[in-house]
């Protein structure tokens, strides 16, 4: 199958929307108000034991909070391309949420072409891919600094 036809899929499930704008799909606290991503990972308050969550889109932009690159291959549900290709992560303060989620930099960035307080945004990329599917996961792609007021 040519990378033309691959079918694209979520490498994992529930985690972000796909589409011209996706967004991390994350849940909110119905009595505290809280955060927290992935949904299904919130653990509970102290303060409020019983609190249920709702599902909901977490902000699709976000500051960079820190960064390094990733001279190793991550665990999975990574799949790591022989050889391994050093990958840059940065953990990224969600704009409205202000909590911090860890994530892959788009291609094309090094550490070096970021620093704290980067704005970013969500995009959808190729975490690996076999010969029938491309697997997608979440991705930072660091924006110009003039067009952020642009994007939202």
């Amino acid at each position: 199958m040519s990378k033309e036809t691959k079918i694209d899929t979520p490498a994992v499930e529930g985690f972000f929307t796909q589409g011209k704008e996706p967004c991390l799909i994350g849940g909110r606290y119905r009595e505290s108000g809280g955060y927290c991503f992935p949904k299904n990972l919130g653990g509970s308050d102290p303060d409020f034991p019983d609190d249920g969550i709702e599902e909901v889109t977490l902000s699709r932009f976000g500051k960079i909070w820190s960064y390094t690159n990733s001279t190793y291959p991550p665990p999975p549900p990574f799949i790591a391309a022989e050889p391994y290709e050093p990958i840059v992560i940065a953990a990224v303060e969600l704009e409205k949420e202000k909590m911090v989620v860890l994530g892959q930099v788009v291609d094309g960035f090094s550490v070096e072409d970021l620093h704290i307080g980067m704005s970013v945004e969500v995009e959808v990329g190729t975490l690996y891919e076999d010969s029938e599917y491309r697997y997608l996961t979440w991705m930072w792609k660091p924006l110009p600094e003039q067009n952020i007021k642009d994007k939202k």
